[in-house]
């Protein structure tokens, strides 16, 4: 996670908090779409396995998603 500054993180999490409550219960595929346009859209350069990582969880947690937990682990 050390890959993304703050401020950078607090963009993330803003990002994936919005593709959680507009894409609840989408597949991955769709997840991983919403997030990627998410992140251009911010001009965040996130890794694909970074992106995999957090579509993962928004697709199987439609609770909250920590990006700080998710990146870390």
């Amino acid at each position: 996670m050390s890959d993304y500054t703050s401020e950078e993180i607090e963009a993330i999490q803003a990002v994936v908090d919005r593709v959680t409550s507009y894409h609840d219960g989408a597949t991955e595929p769709t997840v991983t779409s919403a997030l990627r346009e998410g992140f251009d859209d911010a001009g965040i350069d996130v890794t694909a396995e970074h992106l995999e990582a957090l579509a993962a969880e928004i697709s199987e947690d439609a609770g909250d998603v920590s990006v700080e937990r998710v990146l870390s682990a």
